[in-house]
């Protein structure tokens, strides 16, 4: 059977949104399903996006059925009519009535949307994102509900809480002689730091989090909501050369920081399939095993006695991240899982420890649930697991850290995961969280300095939901936000966005990073229907695998002159240096790297999908520069 290049990139062959540019001079939005993204003028992103959005109960996004959708467009205007259907997970309906208007200074969105019966929602309205690269630390006006106007900037570390509230219009510098005001109608809007969750923006969106949640959408009752952009230069913008330059310049130079080592997540639920996988850790070169125990899920001398045999065949050191339900005085929960981990077997090289109820988030101006301070949670584990290194933070993401800092003076290492697909699951905006993801780990370094640092396990796919009551199932394997699988995991897509992220932390002096489980669907493993074979390695095995090799060695930077598409890291090696590049989008690009001797150079690409060999081969690299397809990955082996 020939495979669908769509299905070897990203794992379906369900498309993505058409996305049809509309411009009025030198100003441009692109319009993607009802929503508006990239807004630009002089070819310089001034928004990330401007949507209506609509989300259930449960923070998942109600999709939006299009209806009589009319463009009409001119040299200097475009407008666009449509009506749109919203179903709610029980069956109510949102219709909405949307106009977008754009002409040489403007964009205009406004919405009137009434629900059939009473709605249960999360949030309804607009969402508008400024970008994040340009952005943070530059200054801003902001115009409240009642006229006065707050100098300041957009926050340059993350903000846990929101940076703005009450706002009527935000202004800022688009670039030099270019201001953009953004003014907003119909509701209460406020700011997030979105770059919480690794999205490449700051959200501004309607309704106060510290109203309750969900809320009803009355039967009958009409609301409008809009969005005016107004560009205003005081000078003639200098354009951006919106041309793909031929080759992408690379270049090195060493870091300060090595490598981190890799790791694997075990669940208990995959416990068979992992124990018939074991050899895989050890061929893979993962050092460390994340083991994921929960006392009450069920997870006991079962589960454990699984994880010291992969353990044993492996080599590999275990951490175990363990829930605590604190229903019990915290030295009787912690003395029952020591004696479940002594019976089992299991020799432990640390332990980290979470509270079950922070594994669900509290969003500003909630009240926070009832839990054991984080200091007696930390003391009980010391006196459980006396002299074993003790890891804290969250299991979640960096958000529920960030939000709750958690009391670092008596922890051996901090943790935390971060997740993609939180608010939005299209290609872009999953390859665009890694300008966020670099945020972070400054971020958690400002807050706690130099302590050890671990993150993971992080993947595409969402493998708990802080914000509602459950993942969300994918069985058609789309592109959902807060789906718990998703396809581009076991694609080359997934690959490129594995090395990605391990180049985008490479400078935060990681210790430990783990990107996958060893199976199911945040695994290394194929199940049927997928682009290699049931029972292979998903592509991205052999980027992990090249990373794992680096491990412990000192850094490489690997700078490129469109980090937008290409990006990478390396190491020094007893031999020279080993480069590792992704393309981390869907056109082929040319890495200039300049003379590099007699070079080696092995792709995972989708020629060599095609071929269904198991292992890819390395090749001498002949010139200067080389050539990745879309979402390629490669491995440069450059003599000294």
């Amino acid at each position: 059977m020939t495979l669908s290049r769509a299905f070897l990139l990203f794992g379906s062959d369900e498309r993505e949104p058409t996305v049809q540019r509309l411009q009025a001079g030198q100003l441009s939005v692109d319009l993607v399903g009802g929503n508006l993204r990239t807004v630009r003028f002089a070819e310089r992103e001034v928004l990330r996006g401007i949507s209506f959005l609509v989300r259930d109960r449960d923070w998942g996004t109600c999709e939006a059925a299009l209806d009589g959708v009319q463009i009409e467009e001119g040299a200097e205007r475009a407008t666009v009519r449509y009506s749109a259907r919203f179903a709610a997970p029980d069956g109510a309906i949102l219709r909405c009535n949307a106009t977008i208007a754009l002409d040489l200074q403007s964009v205009t969105f406004a919405a009137d949307f009434t629900a059939d019966r009473d709605f249960e929602t999360a949030r309804a309205g607009f969402v508008v994102l400024h970008p994040v690269v340009g952005v943070a630390g530059r200054p801003i006006a902001v115009e409240h509900g009642d006229g006065t106007i707050e100098r300041a900037v957009f926050p340059d570390f993350i903000e846990p809480w929101q940076p703005f509230k009450s706002i009527s219009a935000i202004t800022h510098e688009a670039m030099p002689g270019v201001t953009a005001e953004c003014r907003m109608t119909g509701d209460v809007f406020e700011m997030e730091d979105q770059r919480n969750w690794t999205d490449g923006s700051y959200k501004t969106y309607v309704r106060p989090l510290a109203l309750p949640w969900p809320y009803i959408l009355k039967a009958g009752e009409t609301l409008r909501q809009s969005i005016l952009l107004t560009i205003t230069p005081s000078a003639p913008p200098v354009a951006a050369d919106g041309r793909t330059p031929e080759a992408i310049e690379i270049s090195l130079a060493d870091i300060s920081q090595t490598l981190p080592e890799i790791g694997l997540g075990l669940r208990p639920e995959d416990l068979t399939e992992e124990l018939r996988h074991a050899d895989l850790v050890a061929e893979l070169g993962a050092r460390h095993l994340i083991c994921h125990f929960d006392p009450g899920a069920g997870h006991g001398v079962e589960a454990l006695s699984g994880f010291r045999r992969i353990a044993q065949a492996s080599g590999a050191k275990v951490t175990l991240e363990c829930f605590l339900a604190c229903r019990q005085a915290l030295d009787e929960e912690l003395k029952a899982v020591a004696a479940d981990v002594e019976t089992a077997g299991l020799t432990l090289s640390s332990i980290a420890v979470s509270p079950s109820v922070d594994r669900q988030s509290t969003p500003p101006g909630s009240t926070w649930p009832d839990c054991p301070p984080l200091e007696a949670v930390y003391a009980a584990a010391q006196r459980a697991f006396p002299g074993l290194p003790l890891g804290g933070g969250m299991f979640s993401y960096f958000t529920e850290l960030n939000r709750k800092r958690v009391p670092a003076g008596s922890l051996s290492y901090l943790t935390h995961c971060t997740n993609p697909i939180v608010h939005a699951a299209d290609d872009l905006s999953v390859m665009q969280t890694f300008e966020a993801l670099r945020h972070v780990t400054r971020s958690v370094r400002a807050i706690y300095g130099d302590r050890p640092y671990r993150i993971g396990p992080s993947t595409i796919a969402m493998r708990q939901n802080p914000y509602g009551s459950a993942t969300k199932d994918n069985p058609l394997g789309r592109r959902i936000a807060m789906a718990n699988r998703d396809p581009r995991h076991n694609a080359l897509f997934g690959a490129a966005w594995t090395l990605a992220y391990a180049a985008t932390v490479a400078e935060a002096g990681l210790e430990v990073l783990t990107l996958s489980t060893l199976c199911g669907p945040f695994g290394l493993i194929a199940a049927a229907g997928e682009p290699m074979e049931d029972g292979g390695k998903r592509p991205l095995f052999h980027v992990l695998k090249w990373l794992a090799e680096l491990a412990g060695r000192a850094g490489v930077s690997v700078e490129t002159s469109a980090s937008d598409a290409l990006v990478g890291v390396g190491a020094a090696t007893d031999s020279g240096r080993t480069v590792l590049l992704a393309n981390i989008s869907p056109q082929m690009r040319v890495a200039a790297l300049g003379s590099v001797g007699k070079a080696r150079i092995t792709i995972v690409d989708e020629n060599w999908m095609r071929s269904r060999t198991d292992e890819p081969k390395a090749v001498d690299l002949r010139g200067e520069s080389v050539r990745l397809p879309a979402y390629a990955v490669a491995r440069i082996e450059i003599p000294r």
